[in-house]
């Protein structure tokens, strides 16, 4: 799929949820629970899924977005499973899944939550709170790039390009926690090393996600802006996402390209 670098006018979302007066009453289940009552599925590339509860992507959509992780990636996800439910509720200090989306629910809702259950790690992501495949992918490939870092380490030849970037002072950055260690690990200080591991880490993780994304689906680079800090230059971006694709070549039936788009003139 193409990673389109260009620009467009920010999109706005609207959903509309149906008033039902007489719905029956939401069903929250721990964990455990829709873990033992939900067996998992083994994508080609290994990594472990299922599925629970009233879910609105496709079997087949969800398929293809565990698929897109590249093998040599998905070999750090060992002893992981996905689960993809309405929503994950948090309740005091407990964690509850609910078996489809409601508003009130909604309001204590995380968009994902990582839980170790016996010697396995499990990964609940609350495709209601999102609700298109676009957000539940790149939800999906955020936690993926961050296991893949803590299990498997940044690249060497990864950090050096970022570092290098860095130091020619390129605009922007992936993410708020890359844009403020980059920011620490610049300063002079007695940390500066620590801070500069933390934004190596970060800037891999950010990476290897929008990488993956641009596996599954055609996105529009800056449809990933955000308010708190600015997007990384669409040029260092695309120096960075190539050398992902380098470390983690893409699975037969997916395809890594960049695009630019011309400005048209106003």
């Amino acid at each position: 799929m193409p990673l389109l670098i260009g620009s467009r006018p920010a999109r706005c979302l609207w959903v509309t949820i149906p008033f039902m007066s007489q719905a029956a009453p939401v069903t929250t289940r721990p964990p455990a629970e829709v873990v033992r009552q939900n067996p998992v599925s083994q994508a080609q590339n290994g990594i472990c899924y299922a599925v629970s509860g009233e879910v609105t992507i496709s079997s087949a959509d969800l398929e293809r977005m565990v698929s897109a992780v590249p093998d040599s990636a998905a070999a750090a996800l060992n002893r992981k499973a996905y689960y993809f439910v309405p929503l994950t509720v948090n309740q005091g200090d407990d964690t509850v899944i609910a078996d489809r989306y409601d508003v009130a629910l909604s309001d204590s809702a995380v968009c994902h939550r990582n839980l170790d259950l016996g010697d396995s790690q499990c990964v609940f992501i609350s495709t209601r709170l999102m609700d298109d495949k676009f957000s539940v992918a790149f939800e999906f490939y955020i936690n993926v790039g961050h296991a893949v870092v803590e299990r498997a380490g940044v690249s060497q030849a990864f950090a050096d390009l970022v570092w290098k970037q860095a130091e020619a002072g390129v605009r922007g950055e992936t993410s708020l926690d890359a844009w403020e260690a980059r920011k620490l690990a610049s300063a002079p200080g007695a940390d500066t090393e620590k801070f500069k591991n933390e934004y190596f880490a970060a800037s891999f993780a950010d990476a290897i996600s929008i990488y993956l994304l641009s596996l599954y689906i055609d996105i529009d680079y800056y449809d990933l802006r955000e308010r708190d800090y600015p997007l990384l230059a669409p040029g260092p971006m695309a120096e960075r996402l190539r050398k992902v694709a380098e470390l983690f070549p893409a699975n037969p039936g997916f395809e890594f390209a960049i695009y630019y788009k011309r400005r048209t003139a106003s």
